[in-house]
Order: structure tokens, then C-alpha cells, then sequence
């Protein structure tokens, strides 16, 4: 028993390093799961936030074809509203799951400001719709759409700890002979 005793405080180290191992592995596990999945949730935002920006971007794409065969914009591609009517309903039906999948993993604030940009988006399509020819009015209307798509990039960028990114607003040369 005196050999047992004389043992005891080597087992009883051997115990406490075992346990000690097991909890720092378990520990290390544990977080290495949680930082892969925070990567991968970030990863699914990303191509969502993507995914919907893409389809929104369409929409406005097609609204400077039509607002240029209007005369309200200097696209150099126009498009008149009966053609572009099928292909508006497409990038509006597109929206949808893409609007759904941006509310199941976005967070409020980059849903805020998409909702923002979309309803600015709606707004150029109806003034197209009607018809208006009003070149500074649809100015206007495209600095606010760039604007409101601005606000969501910047959204997405501080969501996803990403640097300040550009404004995406491009000051062309004026064309010649103006």
C-alpha cells in the first residue's frame, strides 16, 4: 500500500494531463468547427447578396435601354417598351427567390438597404411604363438609383468586414462634338 501511495501523486498527474489533452483538443475542435462554419455562412451570403444584386442590376440595365429609346438616356443600345416588356417580367420574376434568399440570410441591415434600392428600381420601371419623356427627371431618378445601390454595397462590405469598395459611379468624357 506505502508503493500505492508513493505512486498515487505520478497517477494522479497522469489523470489531470489526460483530462487537461482531452479539453484542450475538444476546445480546439470545437472552435475550428465554429470558424469553418462562420466561413461558410459567409461564403452563402456573399453569393446571395451577390445573386441578388446581379438581378437588380438587370432590371436597370434594361430600364437605361428603354429610357434611352424614350430619349431620356444616352444608352448606346435602346430598346423599345414592347420589347423589353418579357424581358423586365423575367428580371421582376428573378427577383423573387432572390429577394427570399436575401431575407433568410441577410442581415436587417443589407435587407433595409436593398429594399430601398429594389423600390427605387420599381420607380424607374413605372416611369417608363407611363411613358415620360423628361430627361432631368430621369436623372434624378438614376443618381437616386445609384445612390440607394451604393447603400447596399456598403451594407454588404460592413456585414462581410470587407474594405470600402468603389462607388461604382464612372464619370465618362463628355462625347465628342458636345
Amino acid at each position: 500500500m506505502a508503493e500505492f501511495i508513493q505512486q498515487l501523486p505520478a497517477l494522479i498527474g497522469v489523470i489531470v494531463g489526460a483530462l487537461g489533452s482531452y479539453l484542450a483538443i475538444t476546445r480546439g475542435d470545437r472552435a475550428r468547427f465554429q470558424r469553418e462554419q462562420a466561413a461558410r455562412w459567409e461564403e452563402r451570403r456573399l453569393a446571395v447578396y451577390g445573386d441578388y444584386a446581379r438581378v437588380v442590376k438587370q432590371a436597370v440595365t434594361l430600364t437605361y435601354r428603354v429610357a434611352a429609346h424614350l430619349g431620356n438616356d444616352p444608352h448606346p443600345h435602346p430598346l423599345s417598351p414592347e420589347e423589353a416588356a418579357p424581358h423586365l417580367a423575367e428580371a421582376a420574376i428573378a427577383r423573387d427567390p432572390a429577394g427570399e434568399a436575401l431575407l433568410m440570410l441577410g442581415t436587417p441591415d443589407v435587407v433595409d438597404k436593398a429594399r430601398v434600392w429594389v423600390l427605387t428600381v420599381v420607380e424607374m420601371e413605372r416611369f417608363l411604363r407611363e411613358g415620360i419623356r423628361d430627361p432631368d427627371a430621369w436623372s434624378a431618378l438614376l443618381d437616386r438609383q445609384r445612390t440607394t445601390r451604393e447603400g447596399y454595397y456598403q451594407a454588404v462590405r460592413r456585414d462581410l468586414a470587407l474594405p470600402p469598395g468603389h462607388s461604382g459611379r464612372w464619370h465618362l468624357p463628355p462625347p465628342q462634338g458636345a
